[in-house]
């Protein structure tokens, strides 16, 4: 490991760590499934961590349990491969104790939306300061392909042999609905817009929400291929660019606009519109409902599958706040931490009984 150096999120003067994608590598034998798209998003993550200019001892990834939850073997910094659901309960604890790292969670759509429901949310309710990468695949991938919490209507799989009955969850809306201040979506196999997106999520203070569409070529193989086959994946996704108009197709052909007298988005062909109907995409709106929106309007066709960065606000960080608690409590101490405990100790009674 290299010698220890201020980085950016500790304070201190930066200094150039000259740090190549090499450097992030394990010496551990990387093992998914030939072909899973978890090889093209570690890839996009080992080459894109030099730009932070931060030391591989002050990063962290911390997973659950899942495929992708691998992830903490195969990159050269610390790391936790931790328990099903709790990887930002952990993270936070790191996260607020420990200013000085950048912590990173990977998780996947079973680990993060089933038994880790309840920990994702409060965890971006909070804006703690985290960057969480959510793989999602649709299917349960580590225990040989059951139906995950976003799998669509009718899926047939070893736990639903004559199709689910769950709606399934939108991981973006979700986030949303918890008042995550960073949101967006991304694709395994588009390396450039994968890690334009880590860039973003890098930058932002405070909870940063990245749901990843990843192939499972075993178990559930092709379901995103309409977002990258050349036929369909210029019908099919809107990238979305702040300060741009929202316009899709191979042509420009389609456009997202509000719906007269209505509420949320729809598309609507370019032509029929006004140039100053379509929507320009704005990330930095405070409200959720118009990211929210954005994120309603795939199909379960993924049709209409907006990409990119939903929603970027500025919001105290759950870490900052507590920091500054305890510098204020610290302020109001008049002897040393010894004393102090010594102190309250022998302070009385801490509750009545009536």
């Amino acid at each position: 490991m290299p010698e220890s150096v201020p980085n950016g999120r500790a304070g201190g003067t930066p200094v150039a760590l000259k740090l190549t994608a090499k450097d992030f590598k394990s010496d551990q034998e990387v093992r998914w499934c030939p072909g899973c798209g978890d090889y093209a998003i570690l890839a996009a993550v080992q080459s894109f961590m030099p730009e932070l200019n931060i030391a591989r001892e002050n990063t962290v990834f911390v997973s659950g349990i899942g495929c992708s939850s691998r992830f903490p073997y195969y990159m050269n910094t610390y790391g936790m491969h931790s328990i099903h659901g709790r990887a930002p309960a952990i993270a936070t604890g790191l996260s607020v104790s420990r200013p000085d790292l950048s912590v990173w969670v990977v998780t996947g759509d079973g680990d993060a939306l089933s038994i880790g429901g309840n920990h994702l949310i409060h965890a971006l309710r909070r804006n703690v300061n985290l960057k969480i990468l959510l793989f999602n695949n649709r299917i349960y991938g580590l225990t040989k392909g059951q139906y995950s919490p976003t799998s669509e209507i009718g899926k047939v799989t070893k736990s639903t042999p004559v199709g689910s009955a769950d709606s399934p969850f939108n991981p973006l809306s979700l986030a949303l609905g918890a008042e995550a201040t960073f949101v967006a979506r991304t694709i395994d196999s588009d390396r450039k817009h994968l890690q334009s997106v880590l860039r973003a999520a890098a930058e932002h203070e405070g909870s940063a929400f990245v749901e990843i569409y990843q192939n499972c070529n075993i178990f559930n193989d092709g379901a995103f291929d309409q977002l990258k086959d050349p036929e369909t994946r210029d019908d099919f996704l809107i990238r979305l660019e702040h300060g741009q108009p929202i316009t899709f197709g191979a042509d420009g052909q389609f456009c997202v606009v509000h719906p007269p007298g209505g509420f949320g988005l729809e598309v609507r062909p370019t032509s029929s519109v006004r140039p100053e109907e379509i929507v320009v995409h704005d990330a930095t709106v405070q409200e959720p409902a118009y990211a929210f929106a954005l994120s309603r309007l795939p199909g379960f066709d993924l049709r209409n599958t907006p990409i990119g960065v939903f929603r970027d606000v500025s919001r105290p960080s759950y870490d900052s706040l507590v920091q500054s608690q305890v510098e204020v409590a610290k302020a109001k101490t008049t002897g040393t931490p010894e004393e102090e405990f010594a102190s309250l100790l022998s302070s009385g009674d801490t509750w009545t009984i009536l």
